[in-house]
């Protein structure tokens, strides 16, 4: 069974605009690898069509079957992570294994004070004591 993680190393995954961030990497393959390759990657969700882009690729040659690397990644100084009503952009890291493609994924937020960026109000919620 192939085993793929990527975890930042101080646990976060809410960075400020141009951060650059550190990122453990495991693998445990049942093949040996041609490469792997640590992927900043973001996408579109919601109505209508899906974007996808790859910001940056960190090619990891020769891995062996097992084991693990830190490695530093830039991140972008835009587009910032939002949520709208109709559409949101969405950032993450992924680690691919060559040429089987077998991934994982994790999603961070890359925005102002570390908050995703909301294009419409939430309604103020208000309690009531009875």
């Amino acid at each position: 069974m192939n085993s793929l993680a990527i975890q930042t190393c101080d646990g976060r995954t809410t960075f400020a605009p141009a951060e650059t961030i550190a990122v453990d990497v495991q693998w445990e393959l049942a093949d040996e690898p041609e490469s792997l390759e640590l992927r900043l990657v973001w996408n579109t969700s919601g109505k209508g069509q899906t974007d996808i882009g790859v910001e940056k690729v960190i090619p990891l040659d020769a891995p062996g079957m097992s084991g693990s690397r830190r490695l530093e990644v830039d991140l972008p100084a835009a587009p910032y992570s939002f949520s709208g009503k109709l559409v949101s952009l969405i950032w993450a890291l992924e680690l691919v294994a060559k040429p089987s493609e077998d991934s994982c994924r994790t999603e961070i937020t890359i925005a102002p004070g570390q908050c995703e960026v909301l294009l419409y109000r939430e309604p103020n919620k208000q309690t009531v004591d009875e």
